[in-house]
């Protein structure tokens, strides 16, 4: 349980959130796959091999030196991929696609925040696209994603200007807790993933959610609470008090490209079978 409303004489707070497998029950890039093959951002084998590259989210992650590569073969593979189609196809399917896999755990305490008076920050390696439309879906009132260079021409480069992964994601609320008025001491932090450990370290209460191996050794050491989130529900299905109206402090910090986003998954799940063969 939470502690109280915030006394509003001390500086403010905020929740930090990881996306995938911490708020939602799967990648929130790869569950767009089927919409982008139908939008022709993709082709049918990719889509197919989305469906192993879940399976392996699912059931690890990627370590730090598989991320970097990952980064490098999806801004390449994204290359010329209109920003704006990638944004329309997300936004006609996001409520069908995400909302019934949001965890019912993560809503609450996203609500018992918000009623306490705690700012809510996603804080997600995937992109804009995806991610900011998310954040509007819970009331986030703010998200941090990767960015990518956009072109005059509205497509992507193929550069990645930001990587919100790692040790840059707690930069990233280090530089929002100065902006913002945040003590850091007293906020609020959840990730699934031990490459989040930058992130849960840098606030005042890290809670590790449905954690990795090495996320949970590190929970245990550290005395860090483990929470297990598991049951996916429709927004509309729990109170009718969710409906939160998009918040206008909604901001993206950095995004990258959705679809790049799957195809990095897409390369990583192959490599990981190649490996096991």
């Amino acid at each position: 349980m939470l502690k109280g409303v915030e006394n509003h004489s001390l500086p403010r707070t905020a929740a930090f959130f990881d996306l995938d497998k911490t708020v939602i029950a799967k990648s929130s890039t790869l569950t767009f796959s089927k919409s982008f093959y139908q939008g022709g951002l993709i082709n049918r084998r990719a889509v197919l091999r989305t469906a192993y590259a879940q399976f392996v989210f699912l059931a690890g992650g990627a370590d730090h030196d598989q991320m970097e590569r990952m980064r490098a073969y999806l801004s390449a593979l994204c290359r010329g991929w209109n920003v704006q189609q990638v944004r329309e196809i997300v936004a006609e399917t996001l409520h069908d696609l995400i909302d019934p896999i949001i965890y019912d755990e993560a809503a609450s305490l996203i609500e018992e925040h918000h009623t306490a008076g705690r700012d809510v920050v996603i804080v997600s390696t995937s992109g804009a696209e995806v991610v900011e439309p998310i954040g509007e879906l819970l009331g986030a009132d703010r998200v941090v994603a990767t960015r990518m260079v956009v072109g005059e021409d509205g497509c992507f480069t193929g550069e990645v200007e930001y990587y919100a992964y790692g040790p840059t994601k707690a930069e990233a609320i280090r530089e929002l807790a100065e902006s913002e008025g945040y003590d850091l001491s007293r906020c609020y932090a959840y990730s699934d993933s031990a490459t989040d450990v930058p992130m849960l370290e840098s606030v005042g209460r890290p809670h590790a959610v449905n954690p990795d191996r090495a996320l949970r050794r590190e929970a245990l050491a550290r005395g860090w609470p483990i929470l297990d989130f598991h049951r996916p529900v429709r927004l509309k299905q729990r109170i009718p008090s969710f409906s939160v109206p998009p918040r206008p402090a909604l901001v993206a910090v950095a995004a990258i490209g959705a679809a790049a986003a799957t195809a990095g998954l897409v390369w990583y799940a192959n490599r990981r079978r190649a490996t096991v063969a």
